[in-house]
């Protein structure tokens, strides 16, 4: 019977290996070797091809990135060496102004760094070289989940940024961001905490929405340093337990909090002694003031309430398409509340030690897009590479997120360009329902990664961390004769 099933064993094993199509799936899903980088590269080239059509128009983000470089570096009279219409989004004065005293509008003023890097191009090539750059910086996340994440991980955000990334990845620059976001998960899961802390802050300094991070960040060390209460409690008991936990205040971990801010508000200083209303105030005034987009959730909302007699109309404003109706404020309102409730759930479960700091970010990011006033199509390169690490890529994940993901991809830029008058969009067959079912099915995966239905928010077990010990096979060279 032993021997039946030793041979048994064998020859499973030796079918195994004989398959062509086994060997090439183990090859692919291997932590090294040529084969394991092709998936990346086949998407980054396609990825090219998505954004490739856009690469010379003067109307894209990064026309507008390559605006805000010039004028930064070169002043106001940069803008002559561009079509003449490309920079006309900037202030009457950014064309008048000096070098070193224009910041972006709407970004971070140390996205310059990143917009800078294409100014090595001849100026029609600026985007050219641009799209390269974050074609690196997606190689760079598939090395990251190759090395760090769990098996297939790689794959995975190979797969779900070409469906849900296909024309935005290479043509924005919030793959930087996203690829610091995972920086930083990585490193606290390895209790590197100062360096998880620089990454986010550097993260925050080039996209804002990272700074939802850090109170889950700073639970985290808390929890790891045991400097936290951990209260098993229901709603009725919260008070008196946050209580508990906040008088104990003095015993947490400061240090990296100080080193995130000490950084943050040291460069923002920097750029706020050369412009304080471009450094500090437009990227939260924009934000502010910004009505409802038109791929936001609560745009279907607005969209509905037309056929009640509320009409809407779509302005071209804050550099997106948006709605405006009598019932905006409402609706902006309604989701932020929904926010908030969502963000402090969040926050609660983890204080609580139901879900870690890796739930807690994906859950976090699921919430500020679902309740957001802006839904744009490179939102999800934020949380690509942040499911691919928690290992979401079982059934519900496939099809869900990869419904929502092509959902995306056919609303921009399929749909988008199924018009010549882009305020008229919504007039295109299909738009608006395209987009509330899309919205709809974020939402179902928000809620679902909230109440944990289905069990979405299991994880995948990540590889033992290398500790420089490990031994490796004795070769003939090895052996002193």
């Amino acid at each position: 019977m032993l021997q039946e099933q030793a041979s048994s064993k064998e020859a499973t094993k030796k079918a195994t290996k004989d398959n062509p199509f086994t060997t090439l799936w183990n090859a692919l899903l291997a932590r090294s070797g040529t084969v394991a980088y092709l998936p990346i590269i086949f998407v980054a080239i396609l990825m090219f091809c998505g954004a490739s059509w856009q690469i010379f128009w003067s109307y894209t983000d990064a026309a507008r990135y390559q605006c805000y470089a010039l004028v930064f570096w070169l002043g106001g009279s940069a803008t002559k060496l561009l079509p003449s219409t490309q920079c006309f989004f900037l202030n009457s004065s950014a064309f008048t102004a000096a070098p070193f005293h224009t910041l972006p509008l709407e970004y971070p003023p140390l996205t310059l760094a990143i917009f800078s890097l294409s100014l090595l191009a001849p100026i029609p090539y600026y985007q050219l070289l641009f799209a390269l750059w974050m074609a690196l910086t997606a190689v760079l996340i598939y090395w990251l989940l190759l090395r760090f994440g769990p098996r297939g991980s790689a794959l995975a955000f190979a797969c779900y940024a070409l469906v849900g990334a296909w024309a935005t990845a290479e043509g924005r620059f919030d793959l930087v961001p996203a690829a610091l976001t995972l920086l930083c998960l990585i490193a606290a899961e390895r209790k590197h905490w100062t360096a998880a802390y620089v990454a986010l802050v550097f993260g925050v300094l080039l996209k804002i929405y990272p700074i939802l991070f850090l109170p889950a960040l700073f639970i985290a060390e808390q929890h790891d340093a045991q400097a936290f209460h951990i209260p098993a409690l229901t709603l009725k008991k919260t008070p008196i337990e946050l209580w508990r936990t906040l008088r104990e205040a003095r015993q947490w971990r400061w240090k990296n909090t100080l080193i995130f801010l000490g950084i943050l508000v040291g460069i923002t200083g920097i750029f706020a002694l050369i412009d304080f209303q471009g450094a500090v105030v437009s990227q939260v005034t924009y934000f502010a003031h910004r009505p409802v987009q038109i791929e936001s959730t609560g745009s279907s909302l607005l969209w509905i309430a037309t056929k009640f007699g509320f009409p809407a109309y779509v302005v071209y404003t804050f550099g997106s398409l948006n709605v405006i109706s009598a019932w905006d404020n409402a609706v902006s309102l309604l989701f932020e509340v929904a926010f908030l409730l969502g963000y402090a759930y969040t926050l609660w479960l983890q204080w609580r030690g139901k879900i870690d700091l890796m739930q807690s970010c994906i859950a976090l990011l699921l919430v500020f897009i679902a309740g957001g006033k802006v839904f744009s199509p490179q939102y999800l390169i934020w949380i690509i590479p942040l499911l691919a690490y928690a290992g979401a890529y079982n059934t519900f994940w496939l099809l869900v997120w990869g419904v929502t993901s092509l959902l995306t991809t056919i609303i921009y830029p399929y749909l988008y360009t199924r018009t010549h008058n882009i305020l008229l969009v919504q007039n295109v067959p299909g738009f608006v329902q395209i987009v509330g079912i899309r919205d709809g099915l974020f939402v179902f995966i928000t809620l679902a990664y909230l109440f944990n239905w289905f069990d979405v928010r299991r994880r995948k077990p990540l590889p033992p961390e290398l500790t420089g010990k490990e031994t490796r096979p004795l070769y003939a060279t090895d052996v002193r004769r």
